[in-house]
């Protein structure tokens, strides 16, 4: 994928060397396909300028997809936080062990979590649903988003200071169930992007490449249903998840194998727990599958 960048920024990402590691995506060639490509290009800038990004927007919409790109064109692994209720400092700061020496003796060890690791090896570090966490364990991490970039884990006492290079790309979800409304002493440490779902030829184009569906009147209907699907959702007759990308990626992908109705009914209209969902989706199916 070709982006413009401005040119100092250019110069940087050619200057940078990747660097060695065991992460897979960074084998692999990341590609997200956003609706307006100014988004890519405008995080890059960002990251490139040590600021922290915040992608806002719905479930399916490519978030995680955009951190990857993200991180493949800066050429820097990423650690990643999965955020939950039941997140706590552990589960960015680490963790102790007992262990032994050499002669038998125990030892109290440090494993450090993805925030140290992010910190100290200047990562990456990528936050999901960090809206999910409880709002007393954000806090933890606030040095790491300002300009002092650093943390003091309560765990060791150490006082963490950030590697050049160390970012963080968070994403949100606003709304979804289980979700709180962002800080935003915490939110003002972030450039906010709103992503949207993708559509029309980039869609397709996505499809074609990221599926095995090969059959192009079969792409285009499944075009055209996610188009359905997102006007179904905002009109409030389906829930958001029906409408993800990646849920009709994974419909595409079954559709190379079985019926197109069937692969939709698996990917999409399974996940609904209401019923006139349910049917709002297989009609929408109807008028563009037999």
């Amino acid at each position: 994928m070709t982006i413009e960048l401005p040119n100092e920024i250019e110069a940087k990402l050619k200057a940078k060397q990747a660097t060695p590691s065991e992460f897979d995506y960074l084998k692999t060639e990341a590609s997200y396909l956003p609706y307006d490509q100014t988004i890519l290009t405008d995080a890059l800038v960002a990251l490139m300028q040590g600021k922290n990004v915040l992608l806002k927007g719905p479930t399916g919409s490519g978030k995680t997809k955009l951190a990857e790109t993200l991180a493949n064109y800066l050429k820097q692994p990423m650690f990643s936080v999965n955020c939950s209720v039941d997140l706590d400092a552990e589960s960015f700061l680490g963790f102790k062990t007992i262990n032994y020496d050499q002669d038998g003796k125990q030892l109290i060890d440090f494993v450090p979590g993805p925030l140290v690791q992010a910190m100290e090896n200047g990562h990456l570090l990528y936050i999901d649903e960090i809206n999910m966490a409880k709002p007393e364990t954000l806090p933890l991490i606030n040095g790491a988003l300002d300009y002092r970039r650093t943390v003091t884990n309560p765990l060791t006492n150490n006082r963490i200071q950030a590697q050049e290079g160390f970012n963080v790309i968070a994403a949100i979800n606003e709304g979804y169930i289980g979700t709180t409304r962002l800080n935003e002493a915490l939110k003002n440490r972030f450039i906010v992007f709103d992503i949207s779902y993708i559509g029309g030829d980039q869609l397709k184009s996505l499809i074609q490449s990221e599926t095995n569906l090969s059959d192009e009147g079969k792409i285009n209907a499944f075009v055209q249903l996610s188009a359905d699907l997102i006007e179904a959702a905002e009109q409030g007759k389906i829930a958001e998840d029906a409408a993800s990308i990646r849920a009709l990626v994974d419909a595409c992908d079954l559709a190379h194998m079985i019926p197109a109705k069937r692969a939709i009914q698996r990917a999409i209209v399974d996940k609904l727990e209401d019923d006139r969902e349910k049917e709002n989706v297989r009609n929408l199916a109807d008028t563009l599958f037999e």
